[in-house]
């Protein structure tokens, strides 16, 4: 599923290649990828403006399109990619492709969404899994701070409050933004924290350090494009070993979520 660095990624493309161009047609035809808008409520609010700015909290991403205009949400769901073309066609940027999807030629119906530029070009959501969502002003206030760009004391106060596992705390976007199952991982081991560990074990320099592994690998993540090229993430599995000491990965659920971790190092 992509994470906050996939996201960032779909939200740089569309900074560097959809912004200040006049949309002239909206494909919303996927009322399902659309809801709970009707067909053609989508293309009515945005044809004629243009989109300002792209922002990103966590893996929520929206367009401003100034004025009186609304804003419009994409959520990329666990497979979904942004791609914007030029004028003449070729492609001015598309963002994360996963390893295993690289050589796949996309199927023109994996387009579930598109906006049309007044003299050519495209930007367009392709989703084969369909799990993505476009969707008018997006709500995005049950989102806790960004998980790049939040403070030590604001992420001492929300990561250690109560007794939940310090994954599962990681994993709650409303305590934190945009830490996936994948990112979580990497930090704990980074950091060197048992995910099953209670939060309120963590004394202040856990906590410190924990946001600081967070903030890395996030920094790693977005520079070298995307999650799967962080440190433990490919020795994840039953075969896996921690590629510090080499122990052998062990394997648990917490918060609901497959997890792996270096017996030996994490406590």
């Amino acid at each position: 599923m992509p994470e906050l660095p996939e996201v960032e990624s779909a939200r740089a493309v569309i900074e560097r290649g959809g912004l200040h161009r006049t949309i002239v047609e909206v494909d919303d035809a996927d009322t399902w990828e659309c809801r709970p808008h009707r067909h053609g409520e989508i293309r009515d609010a945005l044809v004629g403006h243009r989109l300002t700015a792209a922002h990103r909290r966590g893996k929520s991403m929206w367009c401003e399109l100034g004025g009186d205009a609304p804003t419009l949400g994409i959520h990329l769901g666990m497979s979904g990619r942004i791609v914007v073309t030029g004028p003449d066609g070729d492609d001015v940027g598309g963002d994360y492709v996963p390893p295993r999807r690289s050589a796949r030629t996309p199927r023109e119906e994996w387009y579930r969404f598109s906006l049309t530029f007044e003299g050519g070009g495209r930007l367009r959501l392709l989703d084969p899994r369909r799990l993505g969502r476009v969707r008018l002003d997006p709500d995005i206030d049950a989102l806790g701070p960004d998980a790049a760009e939040i403070g030590r004391e604001e992420f001492r106060e929300r990561v250690g409050r109560g007794r939940a596992p310090v994954k599962a705390r990681l994993l709650d976007q409303s305590v934190v933004a945009g830490v996936g199952n994948l990112l979580a991982d990497e930090v704990l081991w980074q950091a060197g924290v048992d995910p099953r560990r209670t939060v309120d074990t963590l004394r202040t320099d856990d906590l410190d350090a924990l946001r600081r592994q967070l903030r890395s690998a996030v920094r790693t993540a977005v520079r070298q494009g995307g999650v799967h090229t962080l440190e433990v993430v490919p020795h994840r599995g039953a075969s896996g070993h921690c590629p510090r000491c080499g122990s052998e990965m062990a394997r648990a659920t917490v918060g609901g979520r497959t997890t792996w971790f270096c017996p030996r190092e994490q406590v």
